[in-house]
């Protein structure tokens, strides 16, 4: 029997899983509002510089430590894919592609970590794992062809998709890394990927401009302080208490508040295609990543194996929470 003081820190677990979702889907709508004024490479290398300053920050207080040898190189390759790579496109692409759709085809990043965990033999191939892909790969079908036809360029929604393969690659390269401190190894990954993001953006010649309008200053605040710090600490936290698998139908859920709330904040539109091409999308990728079959003489466990999740994070390594 579960006693009565087990329910606080069971609603506080909960509590944090909720916050990790509702931050982690409200995040591609705040990064749409802040490239509709800064330059997409500028205003991703600033929210890493700063969130990357204030992980350190809290590594630096509260004395936990920095990853060193390889586990520091491995640091900032991960932060080269997992913020450089990714965000460098998501954030170019958002300029064009609606924050819903974005937040749906993201949500292919569980399929592909398992398709390049499998590559670099990570992982064992399963059957599962491919029909999650194919059936996945169709709902993608139904969604570019509805964001054609309401004139997103394909060029947008391709930096989409292959801004959630850098993620995936980034969770491949994190699972091969000695264990260190999460916040250590994450600071170390975000002034990296940030750096290379500043780097990025000056080659490419953007105007370093300071937000003129408040909800620009008001976005880029939320990302740093929510979107980046505050999200991972709450899903560290509920990690530390809860399975990774469980944890990981957060990749499942942020997409249903982004497209909710693109649709209420922001006045996006939200067509039978997209809706349809998301469920297919979300369909296929708890087949392929989460719904686990048991084995005929062995019982069934009681959460299911999540591919992204465990791969990619574990109590005491590196690792993002929730992406965008």
């Amino acid at each position: 029997m579960t006693s009565s003081s087990d329910i606080p820190a069971d609603r506080r677990v909960l509590a944090a899983f909720l916050g990790v979702v509702l931050i982690g889907g409200v995040n591609a709508i705040a990064v749409k509002v802040t490239v509709g004024e800064l330059a997409p490479l500028w205003g991703a290398s600033v929210r890493f510089i700063v969130a990357g300053a204030i992980m350190a920050g809290i590594v630096i207080v509260g004395r936990r430590g920095f990853p060193t040898g390889r586990s520091l190189t491995g640091a900032a390759v991960y932060g080269a894919l997992g913020f450089t790579a990714s965000y460098g496109l998501l954030y170019t692409a958002l300029r064009d592609t609606p924050a819903g759709t974005a937040m749906v085809l993201i949500a292919l990043t569980p399929l592909f970590t398992f398709v390049l965990a499998v590559l670099q033999r990570q992982e064992r191939f399963r059957v599962q794992g491919l029909a999650g892909a194919l059936i996945a790969l169709a709902g993608v079908a139904v969604v570019f062809a509805d964001q054609l036809s309401a004139n997103v360029p394909l060029v947008s929604l391709s930096m989409v998709v292959i801004g959630a393969v850098a993620i995936a690659q980034s969770g491949v390269v994190v699972k091969g890394l000695p264990r260190s401190d999460p916040f250590g190894t994450n600071a170390v990954a975000m002034l990296a990927g940030g750096g290379l993001l500043l780097g990025a953006s000056l080659v490419s010649a953007e105007a370093w401009s300071v937000p003129a309008q408040a909800e620009t200053w008001a976005a880029a605040a939320y990302l740093v302080v929510l979107g980046s710090v505050a999200m991972f600490a709450l899903y560290l936290f509920a990690l530390q208490r809860w399975t990774a698998s469980a944890m990981s139908y957060v990749t499942l859920l942020m997409p249903l508040v982004t497209v909710a709330g693109a649709a209420l904040l922001t006045g996006e539109r939200v067509s039978v295609g997209l809706l349809v091409g998301a469920a297919i999308v979300l369909g296929g990728v708890y087949v392929g990543a989460f719904l686990r079959v048991p084995a005929r003489a062995a019982p069934a466990p009681s959460v299911p194996d999540c591919l992204p999740w465990e791969t990619v994070v574990e109590p005491g390594e590196g690792g993002a929470a929730g992406r965008s």
